[in-house]
C-alpha cells in the first residue's frame, strides 16, 4: 500500500512537467500572443489615422525592426524556447506567475481578485449537487427498476451529455 502511494506521489513530477510543457507550447507558439497583439494594435491605430481608404502599407504601418526586437526582449522571446521553458518552470516553482500579457497587473493579483467569485460558485455548486443528488439517489434506490428510476436515469444521462454552458442557457430560457 505504501508503494502505491509513493508511486502516485512520484507521478506528480511528470504530470507537472507535461502540463507546463503543454501550457508553454500553447502560450508561445500559437498565433495571437502579446507581440502579434501589439503589432495589430499599431496597424489599427495607423489605419484609423490614415482614413482607412487606402492600403495599410501606404501609411508606414511597419514596425521598425529595433522596436520589434525590443518587444521580443521585453516579453522574453529573444531567448531560445528551452531557456524560456526552464525559466518559466523555475518561476512556477517559486510561485511567481509573472505579469499578465493582457492586463497591467501580476497574475497573482488577478487570481486574488477573482478568487471570491470562484469560491462562491464552487460552494453553491457543491451544495446544490449534494442537495439534489443524495435525495435522488435514495429515491432511486428505494424504487429500483420503476418508471421513476428509468425516467430520472434518462434525465441524468441527458444532463451529463449536454455541455454545462448549453444546459445553463437552456435552463435560463
Amino acid at each position: 500500500m505504501i508503494g502505491y502511494f509513493v508511486r502516485r506521489i512520484l507521478l506528480i513530477i511528470p504530470t507537472f512537467i507535461g502540463i507546463t510543457l503543454i501550457a508553454f507550447v500553447v502560450m508561445h507558439f500559437v498565433p495571437g500572443g502579446p507581440i502579434e497583439r501589439q503589432i495589430m494594435a499599431y496597424k489599427m491605430a495607423a489605419a484609423s489615422e490614415g482614413g482607412g481608404g487606402a492600403s495599410l502599407g501606404q501609411f508606414g504601418t511597419e514596425i521598425p525592426p529595433d522596436a520589434l526586437e525590443e518587444m521580443r526582449k521585453f516579453y522574453g522571446f529573444d531567448k531560445p524556447a528551452h531557456e524560456r521553458f526552464i525559466q518559466m518552470v523555475g518561476q512556477f516553482a517559486q510561485f511567481d506567475l509573472g505579469k499578465s500579457f493582457y492586463h497591467p497587473k501580476d497574475v497573482w493579483t488577478l487570481v486574488k481578485e477573482k478568487l471570491p467569485v470562484s469560491i462562491s460558485l464552487g460552494l453553491w455548486t457543491f451544495f446544490l449537487t449534494y442537495l439534489i443528488s443524495v435525495p435522488l439517489g435514495i429515491s432511486k434506490a428505494i424504487r429500483a427498476g420503476s418508471r421513476f428510476d428509468v425516467i430520472s436515469s434518462l434525465i441524468v444521462l441527458v444532463g451529463y451529455a449536454i455541455p454545462g454552458f448549453v444546459l445553463g442557457v437552456l435552463l435560463l430560457v
